[in-house]
């Protein structure tokens, strides 16, 4: 999963009760944090405790590799470590099947092995530079019109700006 996978993730299981800009003793209890003269090192006896997520999250990559392997090098441990504070389960070596009524049909590797269905009511895409219209298909075939965006619109060469422009303008005119 790439950077706009992981951002979702956090967006969609981010607590609204929670506010880590603004609350110091908030963002301290969420990432472990204690106070250095009382607790070694700094870190909390409890370790991190940040609040539940709203929702179940399952963050799924095509590319049999680490997710989240080609993150900021600065950045991207912090996105991995909040994602499984969160309790996201990460899959990589995904094929994308069918979407079934109980969720996400898939399997693993260029053999489609070990198929399993991943229960879900709400299933977001964020392809990447690789074009994957399977699901795209199989929701217009079920009659739903399905919004193709960024590089799931077009993924010649990954662009957030058009991206994020194309996803403002379809969030206003839904």
């Amino acid at each position: 999963a790439g950077g706009i996978g992981f951002d979702v993730a956090e967006f969609l299981t981010h607590n609204p009760d929670e506010h880590l800009a603004e609350d110091l003793e908030a963002w301290k209890r969420n990432w472990g944090v204690g106070d250095p003269e009382t607790s070694r090192g700094g870190l909390a006896p409890e370790g991190p405790r940040p609040l539940p997520s709203p929702r179940r999250v399952t963050l799924l990559q095509r590319k049999a590799e680490k997710a989240g392997k080609r993150l900021g090098k600065t950045t991207g441990w912090i996105h991995r470590a909040e994602l499984k504070m969160k309790g996201v389960q990460m899959l990589t070596g995904v094929n994308y099947e069918r979407i079934t009524d109980s969720g996400l049909q898939i399997s693993f590797g260029e053999n489609h092995e070990n198929p399993q269905v991943i229960k879900a009511d709400t299933i977001v895409l964020c392809a990447g530079q690789l074009p994957e219209r399977h699901l795209a298909e199989a929701l217009k075939q079920s009659g739903i019109i399905p919004h193709l965006i960024g590089g799931a619109d077009e993924a010649g060469e990954l662009d957030a700006k058009r991206a994020i422009g194309q996803g403002t303008r379809l969030a206003a005119g839904l």
